[in-house]
């Protein structure tokens, strides 16, 4: 049997979700449904309930991994939910799960899971002009050691395209 891909999608929870975020992100979780990848996210709300929600709407697999030690705080879009309990730490197992990463918009969480994802190379998307704490680096490099370049994009269906290019070279 061949393990399937894991998408990790990454973005604003509630505070600073966006209707335009979340319709971003309910697009990326569909496209992800239909690529076949399993889309796996923090679980929570905004951009993590969104794509869930896309994902399931086309019939994929999600997977939250979650912050808290108690499985119902995950959005009821989670197929499996991984309550670490870990807090934020949980970064680090988000970004270890994913083959690539998709980032949309986001805060300080965002930007934690896109250094995690950083430093273990993983390769990664980001839409262009959302904001958030990632948009400075998209088109670059987070710092000197040029580990892995985020790959800026325009629209949810390019994003899982050139993220499914990025983690099959």
């Amino acid at each position: 049997m061949v393990k399937k891909r894991q998408i990790l999608v990454i973005g604003h929870n509630t505070s600073g979700c966006t209707p335009e975020h979340e319709k971003i992100a309910y697009d990326v979780g569909m496209e992800v449904a239909k690529s076949g990848s399993v889309l796996i996210c923090g679980g929570l709300g905004g951009v993590m309930t969104a794509a869930a929600h896309g994902a399931k709407d086309g019939n994929g697999l999600t997977v939250g991994i979650i912050p808290q030690n108690d499985p119902a705080m995950a959005n009821e879009f989670c197929d499996v939910v991984i309550p670490t309990g870990m807090g934020l730490a949980r970064d680090f197992l988000n970004a270890l799960s994913a083959d690539g990463v998709i980032i949309i918009g986001g805060g300080s969480g965002t930007l934690s899971e896109t250094t995690a994802a950083y430093m273990y190379k993983k390769p990664m998307v980001a839409i262009r002009n959302l904001g958030g704490s990632v948009e400075k680096f998209i088109d670059g490099f987070i710092d000197q050691r040029e580990n892995v370049k985020i790959v800026g994009v325009d629209t949810p269906k390019e994003a899982v395209e050139k993220i499914l290019e990025l983690i099959a070279a």
